[in-house]
């Protein structure tokens, strides 16, 4: 099975340090799973929902520059479906070394043989043509996302899709841990 996976909140747990550097820049004025909640839809919808000034924008980037690999934590069970998957591939709108920083301290850069990153100029999700290009390369049969703009495109394409700790009308599973989709996995074969 070849794997298409969004990273933040689908690989690693990093809301929670998003929404604390958006509380930060928002001067604790907005409570953090209020944020985490705008968060889930995507980044720049929250953005757009805080009405965040330009300076408020660049303070978040030059905050978010200042995690390190210890500040966001990976999902428990994750690891079980990467080394089970014939292939795992990575779309993210994250820049390509933050990605890879984080993998290597992990010891995840193995488990990927591909990622589109935002430093490879694709259009954001939902717009499918990164989609499209790494299952063009890789023959993708299922992509898991945490939000609904990680399923649009896989959809689109005719690709099995997958929503974790979420819903959507776009997925065709949707499940709450890691432990599910193993189960789910090692039913379908």
């Amino acid at each position: 099975m070849n794997i298409l996976w969004d990273f933040d909140g689908t690989l690693f747990d990093t809301y929670p340090a998003y929404s604390k550097i958006f509380s930060q820049v928002l001067e604790g004025k907005v409570d953090e799973k209020e944020i985490y909640k705008r968060l889930k839809v995507s980044f720049s919808h929250a953005i757009d929902y805080y009405k965040l000034t330009k300076s408020q924008i660049d303070e978040i980037g030059i905050l978010e520059s200042k995690l390190t690999p210890n500040d966001v934590k990976p999902f428990e069970k994750v690891e079980e479906i990467l080394k089970f998957a014939n292939k795992n591939v990575i779309m993210t709108h994250k820049d390509r070394h933050g990605v890879l920083s984080i993998l290597k301290h992990y010891g995840w850069d193995k488990y990927f043989s591909d990622m589109v990153t935002i430093d490879d100029g694709f259009p954001r999700k939902p717009n499918s043509l990164s989609y499209q290009y790494l299952h063009e390369k890789h023959k993708i049969d299922l992509a898991i996302g945490d939000r609904e703009i990680d399923l649009i495109p896989a959809k689109e394409l005719g690709i099995s899709t997958c929503i974790f700790q979420n819903k959507s009308k776009f997925a065709d599973y949707e499940i709450s841990d890691y432990s599910d989709l193993t189960k789910l996995i090692k039913s379908a074969m």
